[in-house]
Order: C-alpha cells, then sequence, then structure tokens
C-alpha cells in the first residue's frame, strides 16, 4: 500500500513525512503572525479583542482534535495491518463527525456570543467590540478548521503530508494578500478592522479545505478517503474506535485552553496590554510549538502503523530520532527569546507598555521552549501507541496546576508569576512525558 511507514529506513522515512508537515506548520505560524502584524497596527486594543476571540477558535480546535486524532491513528494503524477496508471506515467517520461537530459549535458560538466574550470582563468598549466581531466570524464559520484539520490527520495517516501543505501554502498567500486589503481598505474595499482580519482567515481555511478535497478526487494514487459520503449512517464499531481514541485528546486539549481562559480573566485585571500581549506572545511561540506538533504529527502516524505492524523497534528508534530533531529546535528558540526578545515585540507592538511587558513575556517563556517541543513530540509518540487516556491525565493534571500557581506567584510577582507559573509548568510536563514513554517503551519490551 503506497504511504507504507514501516519499511523503509527510520530517519529518511521520518524526515520524507515530517519536513512537509513540519513547513505546513511553519505556514501556520506565519499564517497567525500575519494576522498580528496587521491587526497590530490598529492598537493594542484591538488585538486584545482578537485575543479573546482567538480563544474560542483554540477551543474549538481541541473538540476537532477528536475526529482527527481518533481517525489519524485508526487509519494509520489499520494500514499497518493491510486492513484497507476499515481504513476507509475509520477515515469516513471521522470526516463524518469533523463536519458535525464544526456546525455545531458554529451554530452555539452565534447564539451565545456575548455570553461567550462576557467571561472575559473586558473593561475596555473597543476591546469588547472587536472580541465579539472577531468571535461571531470565526467561530461561526469554524466548520472550514475542522474539515481541514481531520483531512489533513487523515492524509498524514496514509504517508502523504504533500498535498496538506500545498493546500497550506496557497492558504498563506490568499491570508497574506487579504489582510491588508481587507483590515487597512486597499483602493475599493473599505477598511473592517478586526472584521476584515475575520474574513481574511475564514475564507483561507476554507481555501485550504477545498484544495484538499478536489486532491482526493483527481489523484490517481490510493486514498481512503476516495468515496466518502458525508451522510452515510456511521457504524458504532467505527463510531466507538474513534471516540476511544479521541475523546481524551479533545478533553485534553479543551481543558487545556479553559485553563488559559481563566489565565487570561486573571491576566485582564493588569490591563489590555497584558491580554494582548499574552495573545501575540502564543503566536510568537507557534514558531516553536507549531513545529514540534507538526513533527509531532508525522511521529505519530510512523508510530501507529509500526505498531500496527508489531514493529516495536522502530518505535522506539523514531522516538529517539525525533526528540533529539525537536529539542535542538526547542533550544535554539530559547535562545532567541531570551537574548533579542526587545526585536522580536517591536514587530507587533509600537506602545512603550506593551513592549516592555511583551518582552518580561518573551524572557520568561523562552526558558521552557525545548521542553515544551519535547512535550508535544511525546504526545505524538503516545497518542499513536493508543494510550491519549494518559496524555490527557498528565496535560490536564499539571496544566491545571498553573492556576494556584499564577495565584501564589502573582501576588508575590505581579503578572511576571503568572508567566513563571506558564513556564514552570511545561518544563515539568516534558519532563514527565518523555519518562512516561521511555518507562511505557521498555515495559512492552
Amino acid at each position: 500500500m503506497e504511504g507504507n511507514l514501516t519499511k523503509d529506513p527510520i530517519l529518511k522515512t521520518l524526515t520524507k513525512l515530517a519536513v512537509p508537515i513540519m513547513a505546513s506548520s511553519f505556514l501556520g505560524t506565519l499564517y497567525n503572525i500575519t494576522d498580528m502584524a496587521w491587526i497590530g497596527l490598529l492598537g493594542s486594543k484591538a488585538v486584545a479583542g482578537v485575543g479573546v476571540g482567538g480563544m474560542f477558535t483554540w477551543l474549538s480546535q481541541g473538540l476537532a482534535a477528536m475526529a482527527r486524532m481518533g481517525g489519524q491513528v485508526h487509519v494509520a494503524q489499520c494500514i499497518g495491518r493491510g486492513d484497507r477496508e476499515k481504513a476507509h471506515g475509520f477515515a469516513q467517520a471521522a470526516v463524518q463527525l469533523a463536519a458535525f461537530m464544526g456546525m455545531a459549535y458554529g451554530i452555539l458560538s452565534l447564539l451565545f456570543t456575548r455570553q461567550m466574550v462576557g467571561f472575559f470582563q473586558l473593561a475596555d468598549a473597543q476591546a469588547h467590540a472587536a472580541a465579539m466581531s472577531y468571535t461571531k466570524i470565526a467561530c461561526g464559520l469554524i466548520v472550514f478548521s475542522f474539515m481541514t484539520l481531520t483531512l489533513t490527520g487523515l492524509y498524514t495517516a496514509q504517508g502523504d503530508s504533500k498535498t496538506p501543505f500545498i493546500a497550506n501554502l496557497v492558504g498563506l498567500a490568499t491570508n497574506m494578500v487579504l489582510d491588508p486589503v481587507l483590515i487597512l481598505g486597499v483602493g475599493m474595499f473599505p477598511k473592517l478592522g478586526v472584521v476584515g482580519a475575520a474574513i481574511a482567515t475564514v475564507t483561507a481555511q476554507a481555501i485550504v479545505m477545498s484544495i484538499m478535497i478536489v486532491g482526493i478526487v483527481i489523484q490517481k494514487k490510493e486514498n481512503v478517503l476516495k468515496g466518502t459520503r458525508l451522510l452515510a449512517k456511521i457504524p458504532r464499531e467505527y463510531l466507538q474506535g474513534i471516540c476511544k481514541i479521541g475523546i481524551p485528546t479533545a478533553i485534553q486539549g479543551m481543558a487545556y485552553c479553559a485553563i488559559s481562559m481563566v489565565l487570561t480573566r486573571m491576566i485582564s485585571g493588569y490591563g489590555a496590554e497584558a491580554v494582548a500581549t499574552q495573545r501575540v506572545g502564543g503566536q510568537i511561540e507557534s514558531i516553536s510549538w507549531n513545529t514540534a506538533d507538526g513533527f509531532a504529527a508525522a511521529l505519530n502516524a510512523f508510530i501507529a502503523q509500526n505498531y500496527g505492524a508489531g514493529k516495536n523497534d522502530r518505535v522506539k528508534k523514531g522516538y529517539k530520532a525525533s526528540l533529539w530533531t525537536v529539542g535542538i529546535w526547542g533550544l535554539l528558540i530559547s535562545a532567541v527569546f531570551i537574548c533579542i526578545p526587545e526585536p522580536i515585540a517591536r514587530i507587533f507592538f509600537y506602545e512603550p507598555k506593551a513592549i516592555a511587558t511583551s518582552v518580561e513575556y518573551l524572557i520568561i517563556i523562552g526558558f521552557s521552549e525545548a521542553f515544551m517541543c519535547v512535550e508535544l513530540t511525546t504526545v505524538g509518540a503516545l497518542s499513536g501507541l493508543g494510550r491519549t487516556r494518559l496524555c490527557s491525565i498528565i496535560s490536564i493534571a499539571f496544566t491545571s496546576a498553573r492556576i494556584p500557581l499564577s495565584i501564589i506567584l502573582g501576588g508575590i510577582m505581579g503578572l511576571d508569576g503568572i508567566w513563571w507559573a506558564i513556564s514552570s509548568t511545561s518544563i515539568v510536563k516534558g519532563i514527565i512525558f518523555t519518562c512516561t514513554f521511555l518507562w511505557i517503551t521498555r515495559k512492552r519490551r
């Protein structure tokens, strides 16, 4: 079967699969940074509003992870066993779930936008209005994002990471053109501000989804997504299988976002600049975590196929090779954040207070970047083994610790205490996840 990851040399196989995924993740980073750079011209209040709206798109990605991870792991394991029929069944069920959940999330977001944004208690009227506008559009049409994430996972499970890369490249180009046109207004286009940013994002997501769907139809090579029927009844076997793997991952992602929402509410007490710093800081950090997450997706498919084929030696060797790769990348990002934070901050902010806040954030968070990269990669590896429940337990337990730590350290150090709570828990999670994977694979041997 084309896309088999169980035979060729490990490093060559991983690199061939991972490079397009990492490139796609890097495009995602540019995608987000492009938005923030243009929105930054509107001021920190607009950035804060988009940051709040972005929390709900992030929350949706946690929910979308159920269909993506459940489908990706099962499809990859079925391919590893040579069972094409079941691989197609799981792929179709994953796409159906993604479409249903995306539309449901969009409808609920439109009905309860005021309550959702109200949770953050934004005191500034301009920031509140920006959050309302962005949330209605970005979340109301979130189904494109759900479908894109799931299709990307299913392509990856088959060893095809090039098609999602091409789709994301076109999406990035679209977004980069639409952002200045719609946010600032060019020629016949009016200045739409935050609304323009949301429209640009949704349009790009729809284009990425469309390209991947067209790829299924026109590609001659074997693809388990061919013949997918959205309105067909989902067999219980496939639904249960996807839920068993996907629900813990979804809970983990949504819990992580919910915890960040609580922290954002605490941070909002320090002003719009602090909220904007958290939002922009997260986008800057995506240089490391998007890349690590991309490598984790490749490792997930690699491990799932080899685990399904019973090749445990390749599982362990693939993990170690990946760990070195993302660890070195994380150290490089740490060095940049710690040594030259101000030039980075000045790309997105123009007010002195916002720049100073952002510099402190980058320095503190910089100490945890390598550990965060290791954490994400190991989560991908454990998920490939089907151990998503264990990942969820560890992640939720230690990420939740950020709230009491923020209260304690915030009382002592102010806003910097919250940044240290986030950084320190990332360091601990990176160590614990690595030890857990090594223990499980040693025990399995």
